[in-house]
């Protein structure tokens, strides 16, 4: 049974956790020693149960995940938590941690300790990774963005997500970016786990068959993705994705969310612009990459079509990410952005905050 480090991490911390009742951290126990390799046998031994017993509990995770290991309990259903509750979870999770707090992001643990203390909830940490999951939250990856050095930050933030919110009557908005040497490999069969005093490690073989470049373009109104790969990344290659992209649109406004890179502002891009007055670039603040709603979209393919893969080629890779994008285009929905300028300004300023206390603490 193949896991990912965040599964095994989340599946260890589930096993030895004292919230949690006995019978969910056994069959947690029991998913992540089939995840490190060990035989049915074996782990149904060391657990003391059946190898049947075995065999539902990794169908459960994997049809499920963590809340497939949890026991529906007779006599009666299970304790709800109130909806105000789960509605406070979700709203603190989308929010900073107090500045006071010295956090940069808030974890399963400490925002339950956080409700407890200071608001009088009490919700175990596990509850919150449920909320998380069904909620799909990563304050993780929202919560550590780099704080930009751009002069313009502000401006920038305002002019981007005024498009997102508020978009010109009648124009189009596309954000467009390229994920670079994309790697196309050829997997064998993992390696069996070597276990040392502190640490598991699980290393996989693979052939690298090269490389492309993928240039994509969300239309943020539709949720549509062109997507397009090429061997070559430049100033050339980026126009002429950029007029594919442009072309269906042509009788319209056209506003292009992208960021600073030096391909997206050579002259003959500078030309063609003067040229076509009726598209308009909007750059997301230097190091900001995160306001860009296509990375969204990187982030999704690479985890759902590119990082398990197996590529005999880079053809064969090409050929993943174009069917791929079909398939998104079949049942194409946009993105709900809903942070304000004010509310991301907010956030950069709790974080610098943070950042400024932290740097004289150490200094002290």
């Amino acid at each position: 049974m193949h896991l990912t480090s965040e599964q095994m991490a989340e599946l260890r911390e589930l096993a030895g956790s004292r919230d949690v009742p006995a019978d969910v951290a056994l069959r947690a126990r029991i998913v992540l020693g089939s995840g490190e390799g060990r035989r049915r046998k074996d782990i149904a031994e060391l657990a003391g149960v059946a190898p049947l017993t075995v065999d539902r509990c990794k169908t459960r995770y994997a049809e499920r995940g963590l809340a497939g290991l949890e026991e529906k309990r007779r006599g009666g259903p299970r304790t709800q938590v109130p909806p105000q509750v789960r509605a406070r979870v979700i709203a603190l999770t989308r929010m900073s941690p107090p500045a006071e707090s010295g956090l940069s992001h808030w974890s399963t643990r400490t925002l339950a300790d956080h409700l407890k203390r200071r608001e009088g909830i009490s919700v175990s940490w596990h509850y919150v990774a449920r909320v998380w999951r069904e909620e799909n939250l990563k304050p993780h990856r929202s919560g550590t963005f780099k704080i930009s050095k751009d002069p313009a930050f502000a401006e920038k933030v305002a002019d981007v997500v005024g498009l997102y919110l508020a978009p010109p009557g009648g124009a189009v908005v596309l954000s467009v970016d390229e994920k670079t040497q994309v790697q196309a490999l050829d997997r064998t069969q993992p390696v069996l786990p070597v276990t040392c005093a502190a640490t598991e490690k699980r290393t996989h073989d693979y052939v690298r068959h090269g490389t492309t470049n993928l240039f994509a373009a969300l239309n943020v109104a539709t949720g549509e993705v062109l997507g397009e790969c090429r061997p070559n990344r430049n100033g050339a290659t980026f126009l002429a994705f950029l007029k594919k992209a442009v072309k269906p649109h042509a009788e319209k406004e056209i506003h292009v969310v992208l960021d600073n890179l030096s391909t997206h502002t050579t002259p003959d891009v500078k030309a063609w612009l003067a040229k076509n007055t009726h598209v308009h670039f909007h750059f997301t603040p230097v190091g900001s990459s995160w306001l860009n709603q296509i990375e969204i979209w990187f982030g999704i393919i690479t985890r759902q079509s590119i990082r398990r893969g197996t590529f005999a080629s880079v053809n064969v890779l090409v050929k993943q990410i174009r069917d791929y994008v079909n398939s998104w285009n079949e049942n194409a929905k946009p993105f709900t952005w809903t942070a304000t300028t004010d509310e991301i300004l907010a956030k950069v300023r709790l974080v610098q905050t943070s950042v400024k206390k932290l740097v004289n603490n150490n200094a002290k």
